[in-house]
């Protein structure tokens, strides 16, 4: 049962009193463990590629490529999310994971193999994402929803850091299918923790989850205006930074890692600001400054300031990915609660597609230009997809869609 401090109306929950919430607590710990295994199971594939192949380019596929097989789930099954029975989808998408991590660690299978299974994952672990975030606004009441989301986001980018550091330890004395077989158990641990503590939402009504049901939710939801803005925002100039920040090698050198630390630390700044410390009245105020901010700074980049004035310019710049989580919470509350998890895995299923894509784009252009005009490009064309969306995000609303069930 919720703690007290979470039905509190109109109170803004801290951090410990949502974890004394069992079943938040649970779907926690198993998104933390997901994470740990997903970085460890990553870093492994593309240690193996590497030693294989030698080439930076399929490294670099093995360790993100899953990314992209997100926008298939959520283009195709996405639905399942928000069916009548969310606590047993999530339990078998967690089982499919530990499968697939299990494969993962077979000795001697080949790289075409290692490939088709980490596409297979991705596009599974997006259905994933959309269950558990149907979950989680369950959980918790609408008060604590950013503050959830601020954990989580937190977690998984401290667990990140954390299990690329662990892995490259761990590979001194193991080999990378030992690593795969720690990444199946901490799957095997996420599984049992989340089958311990998330108990079955009976009060959904009855779905019939497939191709038809994802695909009437999402033309709904990109053909109405506000919506759109709202994902629009949500994706794009946060993709766009994610590409600036994909060139800090290229544009700093041995000084890059000083870039990456602030941006890590930016980033955690703001969640911790923004999810913690701000009320929902001030979240929404701060929404737009805080995705100007995100792409400002970076214009300074056209001047080629020295790393320590960029490193500045790069941790303020990345306390505006917080900005996130009062566009999510307003997206929530627009959305209504049958198709809440399919909207809310859509949305993080672009999310970290456009991550993907504005890694690419940025990798394409400073092929032709320098990474300091690429950066700057990309930074302005932020600001301006941010100015432009701003009139279609403040009228955002949801039309109910057309079900297609008789």
């Amino acid at each position: 049962m919720a703690s007290p401090d979470l039905n509190t109306p109109d109170h803004t929950p801290g951090y410990r009193a949502l974890l004394r919430n069992r079943e938040f607590a649970g779907l926690y710990a198993g998104f933390t463990l997901t994470v740990a295994a997903s970085t460890l199971s990553g870093f492994a594939l593309g240690t193996l590629v590497d030693r294989s192949t030698g080439s930076p380019f399929l490294t670099a596929v093995s360790m993100y490529g899953a990314t992209f097989a997100t926008v298939l789930g959520a283009t195709t099954l996405m639905s399942v999310a928000d069916g009548s029975r969310p606590r047993r989808t999530l339990v078998a998408l967690q089982a499919v994971a530990l499968a697939g991590a299990c494969a993962q660690a077979v000795p001697g299978m080949p790289l075409a193999a290692r490939f088709a299974l980490l596409l297979l994952l991705g596009f599974f672990q997006s259905l994933n994402t959309g269950t558990r975030m149907g979950l989680l606004a369950e959980a918790v009441p609408a008060s604590a929803y950013v503050p959830a989301r601020s954990l989580m986001n937190i977690t998984a980018g401290g667990t990140s850091v954390l299990g690329f550091a662990l892995g490259a330890l761990l590979l001194r004395h193991l080999t990378p299918q030992g690593l795969f077989v720690a990444a199946a158990a901490l799957t095997a641990a996420a599984l049992a923790v989340t089958a311990a503590t998330v108990r079955e939402r009976s009060i959904r009504p009855p779905r019939r989850p497939g191709l038809r049901e994802t695909w009437t939710t999402n033309a709904a939801l990109l053909s109405r205006t506000g919506p759109r803005a709202l994902l629009l925002n949500l994706w794009v100039p946060n993709g766009l930074i994610v590409g600036c920040e994909a060139l800090f090698i290229p544009y700093a050198g041995e000084n890059a890692g000083v870039l990456l630390a602030a941006a890590s630390g930016g980033m955690l700044l703001g969640d911790l600001t923004v999810g913690r410390l701000l009320s929902a009245a001030w979240r929404r105020r701060c929404a737009f400054p805080l995705r100007l901010l995100l792409a400002a700074p970076y214009l300074l980049f056209a001047l080629h300031p020295p790393t320590p004035v960029a490193a500045v310019a790069v941790f303020v710049a990345s306390a505006g990915f917080a900005a996130t989580l009062p566009l999510q919470e307003r997206l929530l509350a627009l959305t209504p609660e049958r198709v809440r998890g399919q909207v809310q895995g859509v949305e993080s299923a672009g999310r970290m597609t456009w991550q993907g894509i504005g890694a690419a784009v940025a990798g394409a252009t400073a092929q032709v230009f320098s990474p300091t005009v690429t950066i700057t490009a990309l930074a302005a064309v932020s600001v301006c997809v941010t100015l432009a969306s701003r009139p279609y995000v403040n009228r955002a609303r949801w039309v109910a869609p057309t079900s297609p069930r008789g």
